[in-house]
């Protein structure tokens, strides 16, 4: 964990000298820099203040470089078929899926199934049935729906024209269980 350079490129964005920091945190100026060489491993207590110094969340200073901020850029999206259906793919983090998905007139997102997780729906362009269990509801643009993906559901374009969703996925189920 790499805590020590990350206090270092806070406070240095911050515009913040190491003098500054120490003066009201309490904390000496050896101590401070052998945090931010990765000399020391700081308590929580110590990192709390610290965190607190630079308006920072502690959780922040101990996320691991994977669990940071990702950006996938419009133009390095990868899009994929799957069943007939146009899928753009949003993100790329484990356990959490957006996508794009375009459904031409009269198709549907596979049968109704289930899997872990929660399921959240943006209808851009169209007209969709959603169905989880016993309940039906059509929406149209601008409409959204969420849902337990553990009950078994199924969306469906039930307009004359493509039907775009925006769907966002918090599950460890692979797409092919997804959609």
């Amino acid at each position: 964990m790499d805590i020590g350079s990350k206090i270092r490129t806070i406070r240095k964005r911050k515009k913040i000298t190491i003098a500054q920091m120490c003066e009201s945190t309490g904390l000496s100026k050896g101590f401070v820099s052998n945090v931010e060489n990765n000399n020391t491993s700081p308590s929580i207590n110590t990192l709390q203040t610290i965190a607190s110094f630079l308006k920072v969340p502690l959780s922040y200073l101990l996320l691991e470089k994977e669990q940071h901020m990702r950006v996938v850029r419009k133009d390095s999206r990868t899009n994929s078929s799957f069943n007939g259906l146009k899928v753009e793919h949003l993100t790329s983090r484990a356990g959490l899926k957006m996508m794009i998905v375009e459904l031409p007139p009269g198709t549907s997102i596979g049968e109704p199934n289930a899997h872990q997780g929660e399921e959240c729906h943006l209808v851009l362009e169209g007209k969709i049935l959603a169905e989880q269990g016993e309940d039906s509801v059509v929406v149209e643009e601008g409409d959204s729906f969420s849902w337990n993906a553990s009950v078994p559901h199924y969306v469906k374009n039930i307009g004359d024209t493509k039907a775009v969703v925006l769907i966002s996925v918090y599950s460890d189920a692979e797409l092919s269980d997804i959609l």
